[in-house]
Formats: structure tokens, sequence, C-alpha cells
């Protein structure tokens, strides 16, 4: 495809179209199966006191965020580097590499907002009896969306800035395991965090997310002790969503600063 010739918002449009057009040729739309039987089979483990009990909800939920987090960054963990040839290519006749990114992440909407969509109406099925009517600023199962879309999503970013990162689709399979372990270690919900460790959990989006899930699942009125990432207030629910929000724009920029830098790589 020429590109020199093509402004940004022009190579942005081009390039959406191409991603719709091969979601539809290659039938990607089976990702959003596999996310349908991950949450059911999740589900189906949480236990009756999901969205009830403290100890329940917050293994539940921490399961739930777990694999909404393996989903976002399967979504996208080989789109960057099994085009990396083309990539080069077309870089060098006028690609702007922001456009592509761009272009990834407003596809990404789309793929993160249907699966966090099912995942939604699954989980709400599985738990009717429980699940939260209202939440902290809107009703439950709204919020339990946006939080999910916004977890779903900064990990499919993440999995494009490994995408970007890396020589081919094999050494992406072989960093995504150390991603998500690093993801599961530093959510807070199996191992108690302390001093640096702590620190870096701030970095990671598992963290954020359970609080965010927590928080609409008023979880700190379920024990005699509250934890202060949980709390069901709307300005820390608020909060929450804008460091998810952060975290899907950080990880696109930098994939972009990674394909940047491609002209150089001699792979």
């Amino acid at each position: 495809m020429e590109n020199k010739h093509i402004s940004r918002i022009g190579q942005i449009r081009v390039y959406v179209g191409t991603f719709f057009r091969l979601f539809c040729n290659e039938k990607r739309w089976k990702t959003f199966i596999s996310a349908v039987l991950i949450t059911v089979m999740i589900s189906m483990v949480t236990g009756e006191e999901m969205f009830h009990g403290f100890s329940e909800t917050k293994s539940g939920a921490f399961a739930l965020v777990s694999a909404s987090i393996w989903i976002g960054i399967f979504n996208s963990l080989r789109l960057v580097c099994r085009e990396r040839a083309i990539l080069k290519r077309e870089h060098r006749v006028g690609l702007h590499m922001s456009s592509y990114m761009t272009a990834q992440m407003i596809y990404g909407v789309f793929i993160c907002g249907v699966e966090s969509l099912l995942i939604t109406v699954f989980v709400w099925i599985a738990n009717f009896h429980w699940f939260p009517l209202w939440g902290v600023i809107m009703p439950g199962i709204m919020e339990y969306f946006i939080s999910t879309f916004l977890i779903v999503y900064a990990s499919h970013s993440l999995g494009l800035a490994i995408s970007a990162a890396v020589k081919d689709e094999n050494t992406a399979m072989t960093v995504m395991p150390f991603a998500l372990i690093l993801q599961l270690i530093l959510a807070g919900a199996v191992f108690e965090l302390e001093g640096i460790a702590k620190w870096f959990s701030a970095l990671t989006v598992s963290r954020w997310g359970l609080a965010a899930v927590c928080a609409t699942a008023n979880i700190n009125d379920m024990t005699f002790f509250a934890v202060d990432d949980y709390a069901s207030e709307p300005l820390h629910l608020l909060f929450l969503w804008f460091l998810l929000s952060v975290f899907a724009l950080a990880y696109g920029i930098i994939g972009t600063i990674f394909l940047e830098f491609i002209d150089r790589d001699k792979r």
C-alpha cells in the first residue's frame, strides 16, 4: 500500500477497514467463543457465595480479572509481530506508526467491547441472586461492564506493546506467560504485598482491575476490616477507571515507540 500521499487520519481509516475485513474473512469472531467458555468455566467454580461472602467474592473476582487479562493479551499478542515485514516495507514509503497503532487501538475497542459484554452477561446470569443491583455510582451490571472492558482493553494494549517489541510470534508466546505471572502475583489477592512488591503492584492492571470489581461488589461490607483499595466510593471508583485507561494509553504509546525504530531492526 502506498502511504506517502495519505494523511495520518487517512491511514487510520485504511487500517481500521483492513482489520475489520480480516475479522470477517479470517473468522476472528471465534475469539468471542473462547471468552464465553472461559467465563462459564470460572463461574461454575466460584461458588454460590460469589458477590455475597468476602473470601468467595475476592477469590472469584480475582479469577475473573485474571481471565479478562488473559483474554485481552491473547487478543493482540500476535497482531503486530506477524505483520512485521509488511510494516517495515510500508514504513519506508510513508506509513506513520502512530496511525497504525491508533487503528489497532480503535479495532481493539470493538473486540474488547464485545468480549466484555459477553463476560458481564454470563457472570450476571451465573450470579443472578447476589449480583449487586446497584454499584457505587450506577447499576451494578453497568459498572461491572465498564471495569471489565477497561481491564480487557488495557490488557489488549499490553499485548500490542509486547507484539511490537518482539521478533516473532514464537517469542511473543514465550513472553506472555511472564507477563501474566507478574499480573497474577502482584494483584494482591493471593499474596500479601509489602515494600517494593507493593510499589511494583501499582504498575499492574490486575491490582486496579480487581479493586474496581471489588468496589462495585461493596466487598468491604462483607467483612469486619476494610481494604482501602476496595473502597466503594464514587471518586475512588472513577480514579480506578482512570488508572486503567492510562494503562491502555501508555501501552499503546510504548508499542508505537517500538515500531518507530522498526527500520533499524535487522531481524
